[in-house]
């Protein structure tokens, strides 16, 4: 407003005119009554208008809290046009609206309180948020270059400014306004905070050139945190931001700060030790992971059925087979509708050799949760392991039909090994080639599904040629594979060529972790076939040591004999 101006000048043209005439200290005095009659006018008015705002404002109130609300959104409307000062009513009211949708009344309200020369930058930004809502993109950069203009201290602009140039693909015009941010002089510990997690969000845009950019994210994290903040909302946003950004260590050590100031809150000692967990497990640090959880179970016992079931697979991963099985229960009674903690019970007692006990867990499953690919291929696991070959090619053909109607992406690879090598078990060895045939399609260079054809054609002297190139490829992406090099070396010998097999047998002897029965039994044979009878001897010996043979044990005999 320019009526202040008015007196001044006024007052001026008096005090430099003097006494020079009468006549012009008179006009210096009407001058000065117009002016004073002007201001005092506007000042009527705006005082009057104000006062309507307060009634319409109050009016406002009292349909709202007579669940009246599109009567006091419309009084709001009303106070906010007429004491468009108000920027708490305006920015609280356009949010209303914002959330509505009526984008049209939000800009109204936010327009005619940002057209007056003292609007703050917080009403800019507030609509520049609105235009970008109601996709009027450039509006939204405008207001937001005038936000920041206005007040380069508060975030609200550059956040905007960022989304919109990240949308647009103008990632060097973000890095631009977050840079010039950064050298701002005297920045608070939460506008650092938010400014770098603005620089992490165009990191994420730009993979190629990210190492850089949150390096400046880190850079500004770190300056919020000598900064040494004492609110305690700050420090766990500053926690999360370093843990996002990557840093752990100093995430870690902010979280253990506060957890020590407030393990009396439950609910905010809980949070506090699920983050640090996951710190944790990222960091490949599962012992400190497993002293928190340890903490979550022993404070809160019945609270966190999540605890108790990454216990258990920490205590599954240990090898402390009986603290799992009881972690897994426990986590089992706070929840029984937990399913995955069924499927992992039953995976670690067929891991261990309780094939029957994983039957009756994922029977629980069966009769709680509609059936499914995984219950389905569990059970064929378990009943595989326990030599059931045809029970478990039951359930692997219905988890097959199962994922191929609902989700094929859980045919994978694996599963099409598996059910592969559960064919060839039971001894159907044309289904078991077509399984084998399917994983490989699906991952040509799966060494593990190359050896297990490759040995099942060998042993059974069939496409000697072709099993060998599978079994050779095989060796190639695993060399010291001694499982592959015996495979190898029984194919050499289904081909006749004894000494090449000689060379990987004596090789694969050598690599086995633990004496295998049939390695030695293979060598024996190639030791037979170079007319090496003591050495085959010797080894078909060690091989029954390992593993009781008739077959062996009448090879041994017949070599014997004809000496």
């Amino acid at each position: 407003m320019k009526f202040p101006l008015l007196i001044t000048l006024a007052l001026g043209a008096g005090l430099v005119s003097g006494c020079k005439s009468m006549r012009h200290s008179k006009a210096a005095s009407r001058a000065a009554a117009e002016a004073e009659g002007v201001v005092a006018a506007a000042t009527k008015a705006e005082s009057e208008k104000r006062a309507e705002a307060l009634a319409r404002f109050a009016t406002g109130i009292s349909y709202e809290l007579n669940d009246q609300s599109e009567l006091a959104l419309g009084q709001f409307h009303q106070a906010a046009l007429a004491d468009p000062a108000n920027e708490s009513l305006v920015i609280e009211l356009a949010r209303r609206y914002s959330q509505s949708q009526e984008y049209n009344k939000s800009i109204e309200v936010l327009s005619k309180s940002a057209s007056r020369p003292q609007a703050s930058g917080k009403v800019f930004a507030s609509l520049a948020r609105v235009y970008l809502t109601a996709g009027k993109t450039n509006l939204a950069v405008t207001a937001s270059q005038a936000a920041i203009k206005k007040s380069p201290e508060l975030i609200l602009g550059y956040q905007t400014l960022t989304e919109i140039f990240i949308k647009t693909g103008q990632t060097d015009e973000a890095l631009k306004i977050l840079n010039n941010a950064a050298r701002l002089p005297d920045s608070d510990s939460l506008f650092l905070i938010n400014l770098g997690e603005l620089y992490g969000r165009v990191a994420s845009a730009v993979p190629k050139g990210a190492g850089s950019i949150m390096e400046r994210n880190i850079e500004v994290l770190n300056r919020a945190a000598d900064l040494k903040p004492t609110n305690p909302n700050t420090r766990h946003r500053l926690a999360d931001s370093f843990a996002q950004a990557g840093e752990w260590k100093k995430a870690a050590e902010l979280y253990l700060g506060l957890l020590s100031e407030f393990n009396d809150i439950p609910l905010m000692r809980d949070g506090l030790r699920e983050k640090l967990t996951n710190l944790y497990l990222k960091s490949s640090d599962k012992s400190k992971a497993t002293e928190q959880l340890e903490a979550v179970v022993r404070d809160s016992p019945t609270r966190y059925p999540e605890a108790w079931y990454y216990l258990g697979n920490f205590a599954y991963e240990a090898k402390n087979y009986e603290k799992a099985a009881e972690y897994f229960g426990r986590a089992l009674v706070i929840n029984p509708d937990y399913e995955q903690v069924y499927y992992d019970w039953a995976g670690m007692q067929i891991s261990i050799d309780q094939a029957a006990e994983a039957l009756k867990t994922l029977e629980r499953a069966r009769a709680r949760f509609p059936n499914s690919f995984t219950v389905e291929f569990f059970n064929g696991l378990a009943y595989s392991h326990l030599k059931n070959f045809p029970e478990a090619i039951k359930h692997f053909t219905t988890a097959e039909v199962i994922a191929s109607a609902t989700d094929p992406r859980r045919l994978t690879h694996l599963f099409y090994f598996q059910v592969g090598a559960t064919h060839e078990r039971n001894h159907d060895f044309a289904q078991a080639e077509t399984y084998f045939e399917k994983s490989l399609q699906l991952a040509p260079d799966f060494a593990d599904a190359l050896n297990y054809v490759g040995y099942m054609w060998a042993d059974r002297g069939e496409n000697l040629e072709k099993a060998r190139d599978y079994i050779e490829k095989a060796v190639k992406l695993e060399p010291k594979n001694a499982a592959f090099l015996d495979s190898m070396g029984w194919v050499l010998y289904k081909l006749n060529q004894h000494d090449s097999a000689l060379h990987y047998l004596l090789q694969a002897v050598e690599l086995t972790e633990a004496p295998d029965a049939t390695v030695y039994d293979h060598l024996g044979d190639v030791y037979s076939a170079l007319k090496q009878n003591d050495k085959a001897r010797e080894a078909w010996k060690k091989s029954l040591t390992i593993e009781p043979s008739e077959g062996i044990s009448k090879k041994l005999q017949a070599n014997s004999s004809s000496l």
